[in-house]
C-alpha cells in the first residue's frame, strides 16, 4: 500500500530508497536497504523533491526520496535490475520506487487543461482540481513467450542485446488485445512462426520504465524462423542441454527457461 497522505517529518525513521533519474542510490559499501531517519539524509542529499511511503520490509516502513539534480558519482547509482541479487523483496521495492518517481515527475501538470496537478491523499493518483482530470501510474503489460518444439526451446537475440546472449521472445500488449492474443501476434511478428496451447506461468514487475512482464509457455505449431528486421538479430532452436548465455534465475524469463528444462527432463524420465 502506497500512501501520500502527509509530508514526511524529519524524525521519520525507516528504510529509504533514494531515486534520481530512474536509478537508486546504492554505493558499493551498502549491503541491504538503508535504515535511518529522514533528518540524517538531508545533509547528504538536500531536501527531497518528493517523498512518501512505499510499503514494508521486515515489518518496518520503506520510503522513497526523489531527486532530480545531476549525479556526480555514477558508480553509486544502480538501476533496479542490478539489485536483483539483493532478493525479490528489495527488487520489487526498488522497482516501485523508480516507477512512482517517474509518475510524479511526469504528472506535474494536467494533460487535459495544463493546470498544476496535486496528489490525492487516499491513493496513488494525481488530480487536477480545475478540470477534474485524474491520472494513475502507467503500467505497460508485456508478454514473455517460451516456445517449445519437441525437446528444443526457441531463443532469440534482439538488436539491444550483446552477441551470444539469448532470451525468450517478448513484446508489448496492444490496445484491446488479450495477453494470449499478444503472445501469438508477437511470436508471429518477431520470428514468423505459429504457436498454440499457451500456458500462463507468472508475472514480474519490470521498471524499464513501467512494464509488467507476464509469462507463457507455448507449443510450436508450424512455420520457419524469419527474424523481424531491426528487432531480432538472430533466433534459433536450442537443445536444452546446450543453451547459450540466458537471463539469470532472478528474472521471470530465466525462471521460465529453467521450468521448461525441468519439464522436458521430467517427461523424458516418465517415458
Amino acid at each position: 500500500m502506497i500512501s501520500h497522505s502527509l509530508p514526511l517529518k524529519a524524525e521519520t525513521h525507516g528504510y529509504w530508497l533514494v531515486v534520481n533519474q530512474q536509478k537508486i542510490y546504492w554505493p558499493p559499501t551498502q549491503h541491504g536497504l538503508h535504515y535511518s531517519s529522514m533528518a540524517e539524509l538531508v545533509p547528504f542529499f538536500g531536501e527531497p523533491e518528493q517523498s512518501g511511503t512505499l510499503g514494508l520490509f521486515n515489518g518496518k516502513p520503506v520510503y522513497y526520496w526523489v531527486l532530480n539534480d545531476q549525479r556526480q558519482d555514477e558508480e553509486n547509482w544502480l538501476n533496479p535490475r542490478q539489485l536483483l541479487q539483493q532478493g525479490e523483496a528489495v527488487f520489487e521495492l526498488a522497482a516501485r520506487a523508480v516507477q512512482v518517481a517517474l509518475f510524479l515527475q511526469t504528472h506535474r501538470y494536467c494533460g487535459q487543461c495544463g493546470s498544476a496537478m496535486q496528489l490525492v491523499s487516499w491513493e496513488l493518483a494525481a488530480l487536477c482540481h480545475r478540470c477534474g482530470h485524474r491520472c494513475y501510474p502507467r503500467i505497460a503489460p508485456c508478454v514473455l513467450v517460451a516456445v517449445v518444439k519437441d525437446d528444443q526451446l526457441l531463443l532469440a537475440r534482439s538488436s539491444r542485446h550483446k552477441a551470444g546472449f539469448f532470451s525468450i521472445l517478448a513484446g508489448f500488449v496492444e490496445s484491446a488485445e488479450t495477453l494470449e492474443q499478444a503472445a501469438v501476434r508477437e511470436v508471429k511478428e518477431e520470428v514468423g512462426i505459429d504457436i498454440d496451447q499457451l500456458e500462463y506461468v507468472g508475472s514480474q514487475p519490470w521498471p524499464f520504465p513501467h512494464s509488467l512482464m507476464t509469462g507463457f509457455i507455448a507449443r510450436y505449431v508450424g512455420g520457419a524462423i524469419r527474424c523481424q528486421p531491426n528487432e531480432i538479430e538472430e533466433a534459433h532452436w536450442f537443445d536444452l542441454a546446450a543453451l547459450p548465455e540466458v537471463p539469470p534465475l532472478q528474472t521471470l524469463s530465466g525462471q521460465m527457461i529453467e521450468q521448461v528444462k525441468q519439464r522436458i527432463a521430467g517427461n523424458k524420465k516418465a517415458t
